[in-house]
């Protein structure tokens, strides 16, 4: 696919086998910034099963809701449109003939996304937001399921596209659990890919598998409200997916975690589940934000945007929209360096990479009142729509702005979530937290003045060196913060003043 218009909006129409979903970004990049998302359930693979062709008032509702989509192209001002079909348009005999009315709606080509074509994309959207992923994809739609494996940043293999959607086994099973175990373990029989990805990790997309897991998020009273990078352990997922199976439609309404609209396909889809944890013995799940539409977004990228870091962009664009100066993340990286060289703290490239976030985002609270500042950054962190970080990793940069507005308090909002970082990730966050509080307190929070002083450590002392021209802004609450930082690395806080 060829690159978009650099700057522009970008939509993408997913004709799906269940729903049909509109998606706007703010433009094609890296960290995707989402400006509008509707779906309609319709439901065009409900019946394909048994009369091969789509669901007649599901036809409807996808062309109704495709007319909306493209009177929304020009109110919201979409400059790149993609419009994609998958499993039940390709597999039905009517699937030509919906495509026609669809495109006279659209006034342009309609993608119809191979098999093959649909798991590469599902892949690809899922190493997009998690470039670190190493086990199985497995994107589950109405109509297909998409398996393929992952590692070192790339797709292994073609993958493989089954027939066992949960609308197509509804539709089989006629309501028999049995019938559609049947079914299940009939498709997944002898799959090479089982055998090569044993012990791995699952990357679960699709909207029936986010609904466990929200439902598992409430089990344990999670307080990070994301589901992108949510770790759900393959015993737990199990347990789960069991008692989701035998619930009936009356049951499943009064779970609030589930949406209404996807009650009947959820006990099958928690059926595929257990069989898929089952067949490839896997750790544990991992749910992904991220899947085919991200997939095609990617495809959309020129190559140098495409070698981006995620989560990098992603905080340089929070900054751009909260920080007071953006440009202080770059100023921030160095200044901070000589604390986590070996031999000191040091660091991985992982936390490395961890620090750079945190410097960019180091000022994102300034703007509300500073005894809401600390909880307002670590809430902003929790919640940012990042990708390429996982939920500890999330958690200790939303620490790390915590101390460095709050010093060495311990943040109530974590509650539960203490035992998601070591003792010695704890300590990190504490320490670069204290050092961007100095370094903030320096430089009265603008910029210019940093790369013209020294932070240093040795066995004894933490030093701070300025220029004599400085000299006078080495005041008292400036010693304060530096005698923290020193107390907390077991050393004594020194200025020096330099040339």
């Amino acid at each position: 696919m060829s690159a978009a218009k650099s700057g522009g909006r970008f939509g993408i129409v997913d004709l799906g086998s269940n729903s049909v979903r509109l998606v706007v970004y703010a433009s094609a990049a890296r960290s995707p910034v989402l400006v509008f998302n509707e779906k309609i359930l319709c439901g065009l693979g409900r019946s394909l099963a048994s009369t091969g062709r789509l669901d007649p008032k599901g036809i409807e509702r996808a062309l109704s809701a495709l007319q909306r989509f493209i009177a929304l192209r020009e109110q919201i001002g979409i400059d790149h449109l993609v419009i994609a079909a998958t499993a039940a348009v390709r597999d039905a005999e009517d699937g030509p003939e919906f495509l026609l009315r669809a495109e006279e709606i659209c006034g342009f080509k309609i993608t119809l996304v191979s098999g093959a074509e649909e798991a590469r994309l599902s892949a690809q959207g899922v190493l997009s937001g998690i470039p670190d992923a190493d086990g199985v994809v497995g994107d589950l739609g109405g109509a297909s399921l998409e398996l393929v494996g992952v590692s070192g940043g790339r797709r292994l293999g073609e993958g493989v596209t089954l027939p066992v959607g949960p609308l197509r086994i509804m539709d089989m099973a006629k309501g028999s659990l049995s019938d559609a175990t049947a079914i299940v373990d009939k498709a997944f029989k002898g799959l090479d890919i089982f055998k090569e990805f044993q012990g791995k990790r699952l990357y679960v997309v699709g909207g029936v598998w986010r609904n466990l897991a929200r439902i598992h998020m409430a089990q344990r009273n999670y307080p990070i409200h994301v589901l992108h990078e949510y770790v759900i352990p393959a015993k737990d997922a199990t347990d789960l997916a069991k008692v989701i199976e035998r619930l009936g439609p009356k049951s499943l309404s009064q779970i609030p975690e589930i949406s209404e609209r996807r009650i009947e396909a959820l006990p099958i889809g928690a059926l595929i589940l257990e069989k898929l944890i089952e067949a490839m013995r896997a750790k544990d799940i991992v749910i992904s934000a991220y899947g085919l539409r991200e997939g095609i977004l990617f495809d959309h990228l020129d190559k140098r945007e495409q070698l981006k870091d995620p989560l990098i962009e992603g905080a340089r664009d929070l900054a751009e929209r909260l920080a007071r100066f953006p440009q202080h993340g770059s100023e921030l990286l160095p200044w901070t360096a000589p604390l986590f060289v070996p031999g000191l703290l040091g660091e991985t490239p992982a936390q490395a990479r961890l620090r750079h976030a945190a410097c960019i985002l180091a000022d994102i609270g300034w703007y509300v009142h500073p005894d809401y500042r600390a909880h307002q950054s670590m809430t902003q962190i929790l919640l940012a729509p990042f990708a390429g970080i996982d939920h500890p990793s999330r958690l200790l940069l939303a620490r790390t702005l915590f101390h460095r507005h709050e010093g060495r308090g311990e943040p109530e909002l974590i509650g539960s979530l203490s035992g998601l970082l070591s003792d010695e990730e704890n300590f990190r966050a504490l320490i670069l937290g204290l050092t961007l509080r100095l370094a903030f307190t320096l430089c009265a929070a603008t910029p210019g003045m940093l790369p013209k002083t020294k932070l240093e450590i040795d066995a004894a002392t933490v030093s701070l060196t300025v220029p004599r021209r400085y000299e006078p802004l080495l005041g008292e609450v400036v010693q304060k913060r530096l005698t923290a930082l020193a107390r907390a690395l077991n050393r004594k806080g020194e200025t020096r003043v330099g040339k």
